[in-house]
């Protein structure tokens, strides 16, 4: 697939190196010469130096025969532009733009993107889907990452094996008689930078291992406790950041979670005054989330999540320690750098929100063939959980999953039928128009498309 991506940032960078991994022809304008070295020095890609919505730079990248425009430049309006070149200039089929200007999402000028304005297909916008991300964080405060797929029936979960996980030192094939009728599947297990993905069922979990779950919704809280995890409620909630992540989330809060009570931190007293006078039931505190003063004025002590989401990744990791520290049961920090996700987790912050991942996953959704309803990065990029519907010719229908050809680095978690959710065993036989949840080391994911359809194209 010919692909063109405006833009070399960490997005572009990201689903650039994403992209090409499987196989695909992707070529990458930015006006930044160092960015563009640094990422064909790592990836199979092109690049072109100028502006990214210029007809000139679109048509030298290979517009015209490309298939797919991604624009996620630090400029909505480039990205908009170039949309607009790709789609009346070169008749690209798909494009996909990443918007932040709360101006150009309001529900009321929705009708501005259609082919007959402006051409953009599907519009990401990072803030949301990380305010979402991190409203995900608070259902489910005991885990360090949370999705729901299948409309809500299956739920994936990562949770941090600990001490006291009664499930240590077990193979994974015996958790069926611990724990009868309990619909849950482990799909990965990230175990360092190792990922292992579990076939035979003689894996056995250890400390300090990140392991990843799918199972059915309603059996969410018995499944957590089979790690060791117990029953939690957010009652408060401490914000460090009030930009427009910050804001989105506490608005959730309110809107979602009745009787949680917020409090935001935010150094900027105009947007601290701004937020004072649009927020109903959340508090607001005007300073810094370094000062412990601070922290101990918004109720850290107390407050069994701590989420700092400002645009300050260093700000963030240290104000999520120092919170951990002052009393705070949970601490999520927002970490743009890619460099920075993989020491989180052993300086003792419990979950990161990694938005470049989150938008990749985003991107990844769209660009999926038909077939792929959902897509879920997990953390530090290390694989993909795919929600995808069987095809009549997949070779995986008809027979038992034992007896399927699943390719290495591929597992299948759970499936949907109707209404039903089937844990995914040895002995399931998948049908056509079964819901598949599975997840795919990085790398992988075309293979695990191609075994659920009737072709062998990825996309």
């Amino acid at each position: 697939m010919k692909i063109v991506i405006c833009g070399a940032g960490l997005v572009g960078n990201a689903i650039a190196r994403h992209l090409a991994a499987e196989g695909n022809d992707v070529t990458v304008i930015d006006q930044d010469g160092d960015r563009l070295q640094r990422l064909v020095d790592i990836a199979d890609v092109g690049a072109v130096q100028g502006v990214a919505s210029h007809p000139n730079m679109l048509s030298q990248a290979g517009m015209a025969d490309a298939e797919l425009l991604i624009a996620v430049t630090e400029s909505d309006e480039v990205n908009m532009v170039a949309c607009q070149v790709a789609h009346t200039i070169f008749e690209t089929p798909a494009k996909i733009a990443r918007l932040r200007s709360r101006a150009y999402l309001e529900p009321e000028i929705e009708q501005l993107y259609s082919p007959e304005n402006l051409p953009i297909d599907h519009i990401i916008s990072p803030e949301i889907e990380v305010s979402q991300a991190a409203g995900r964080q608070l259902s489910l405060p005991g885990a360090f990452d949370m999705k729901d797929m299948a409309g809500g029936k299956i739920r994936l979960i990562g949770v941090v094996c600990h001490e006291n996980c009664p499930i240590l030192a077990t193979p994974i094939r015996h958790l069926t008689d611990l724990f009868p009728g309990l619909s849950m599947t482990i799909i990965a297990i990230l175990r360092g930078s190792e990922v292992i993905v579990p076939r035979d069922g003689t894996d056995m979990l250890q400390t300090g291992d990140r392991v990843y779950f799918v199972c059915d919704t309603e059996q969410t809280q018995r499944a957590m406790a089979s790690f060791g995890y117990v029953d939690e409620v957010v009652h408060n909630v401490v914000i460090a950041g009030g930009g427009n992540i910050g804001m989105l989330l506490a608005q959730d809060i309110e809107a979602r979670f009745e009787g949680t009570v917020c409090h935001i931190i935010e150094k900027d007293k105009h947007q601290a005054r701004f937020l004072a006078e649009h927020l109903q039931r959340t508090s607001v505190t005007c300073g810094n989330s370094l000062d412990g003063d601070i922290l101990k004025e918004a109720g850290v002590a107390s407050t069994e999540t701590f989420v700092s989401v400002s645009d300050d990744d260093e700000v963030n990791i240290l104000s999520a320690l120092l919170a951990k520290r002052m009393g705070a049961m949970h601490s999520v920090a927002l970490v743009n750098m890619p460099g920075f996700v993989p020491l989180i987790s052993t300086l003792g912050v419990d979950a990161v929100i990694n938005p470049p991942q989150i938008t990749v996953a985003s991107i990844l959704e769209h660009i999926r063939r038909g077939r792929i309803v959902d897509v879920h990065s997990v953390v530090e990029g290390l694989g993909e959980v795919l929600e995808a519907v069987t095809l009549p010719g997949s070779s995986l229908v008809g027979k038992p999953l034992r007896d399927s050809r699943v390719p290495k680095g591929v597992s299948i978690g759970a499936i949907l039928r109707g209404e039903q959710v089937i844990a995914a065993r040895g002995d399931t036989v998948i049908e056509e128009g079964d819901h598949v949840i599975l997840f795919a080391r990085h790398g992988r994911a075309g293979r695990a498309e191609s075994i659920l359809s009737e072709s062998n194209e990825y996309f």
